[in-house]
């Protein structure tokens, strides 16, 4: 019984290592692909184009927007932002014509003109209680 034990705590000791190993490899992958110009994600959410890496700082300069500027530890930046591309081909098609989407005809007032844009939110808020009356 207590070789099976040794046995499980050694499994389990070198899949710890190995998760570690795998772990820094990927980040080893990560930081060979920095480089001035790459979009990246920090680990607390921060978006920027890397403006320039100090390797003996280990600090990389993010672009946050034009103009503004911030540096982060280098294992700060934990990911590379790729910018999603959509075929058009695979693109949904949007209908001109409303009603085809909801079923039923959908008057002027409820597709949103400039007059509803103005309306304050309690006029909002009776407005589509009464819709919510009309369709019981």
């Amino acid at each position: 019984m207590s070789i099976l034990l040794f046995v499980m705590l050694g499994v389990f000791i070198f899949m710890m290592f190995r998760r570690n190993k795998k772990t820094q490899q990927q980040q080893a992958e990560l930081q060979s692909k920095f480089g001035p110009g790459v979009d990246v994600m920090t680990s607390f959410g921060l978006f920027g184009r890397i403006v320039e890496i100090d390797e003996a700082e280990n600090k990389v300069t993010l672009e946050l927007s034009p103009g503004n500027t911030a540096t982060v530890h280098r294992q700060a930046v934990t990911k590379i932002v790729e910018p999603a591309v959509v075929p058009e081909a695979d693109a949904p098609a949007v209908p001109d014509d409303v009603s085809s989407i909801t079923g039923h005809d959908v008057s002027a007032q409820e597709t949103g003109t400039p007059a509803q844009a103005n309306e304050t939110p309690d006029e909002t808020l009776k407005r589509l209680n009464d819709e919510g009356k009309k369709d019981s």
